[in-house]
């Protein structure tokens, strides 16, 4: 019997562990840390074609849709449609974060073409 309850807390100690190392390491938590923060993070499952990508920038959140698309080579991402969660949080950006934001998306997406929603889309325009 004592055996057995060794045992017994010696698997939850190394499943409280494993789950700690887990929350530390969660690719969502770690969004909205930085979301609050008002950092900038990429939260995106490159091999995941039809799963959306999230970026947070100076406390706006972003969304971005996937399509896929052949290319001369293979089929990869050929566009991306990002747009803001909140508009009122785009309160003094500038064309240049935007174009940050973009190479940023381009680093993962090199053949894809970005559309933006507008009022971004305004803005990048002019």
């Amino acid at each position: 019997m004592p055996l057995l309850i060794r045992f017994v807390i010696i698997a939850f100690i190394i499943y409280l562990f494993y789950r700690g190392i887990r929350y530390l390491t969660d690719p969502k938590r770690k969004l909205d840390e930085a979301y609050e923060q008002q950092q900038f993070y990429l939260y995106d499952d490159v091999k995941n074609v039809r799963k959306n990508f999230f970026i947070t920038y100076k406390g706006a959140m972003f969304e971005g849709e996937k399509y896929l698309g052949s290319t001369e080579n293979a089929f990869e991402i050929v566009s991306i449609f990002v747009w803001v969660k909140d508009e009122a949080k785009l309160q003094g950006f500038t064309k240049d974060d935007f174009h940050f934001l973009t190479s940023e998306i381009l680093s993962n997406y090199p053949n894809a073409d970005i559309s933006w929603k507008n009022p971004i889309e305004q803005l990048m325009k002019s």
